[in-house]
């Protein structure tokens, strides 16, 4: 029951943290501001794909590692049944 609790505790301040997480930072933005004053608009959305490109990157190796690591055990589990 505690495990329950505390995933819920950790989504909650997930869902209430949120909206800090669609911030830049202040050199990304005054480029951004700069770039859009003098009318050139394609390098902002250039920019949130890369902040989206280095967002997911980590979540994309821990799944790879994730998955050989549950591939891994499911064979040692598989030939300790065997003997």
């Amino acid at each position: 029951m505690k495990k329950v609790f505390k995933t819920g505790i950790f989504t909650l301040l997930a869902f209430l943290m949120h909206s800090a997480s669609f911030a830049q930072c202040a050199m990304c933005r005054a480029s951004v501001e700069n770039n859009v004053s003098n009318g050139e608009t394609s390098i902002g959305a250039g920019l949130n794909m890369g902040i989206l490109y280095l967002f997911a990157m980590p979540y994309l190796i821990a799944m790879v590692l994730g998955f050989f690591w549950y591939r891994n055990a499911k064979k040692r589990k598989a030939n300790i049944a065997m003997h």
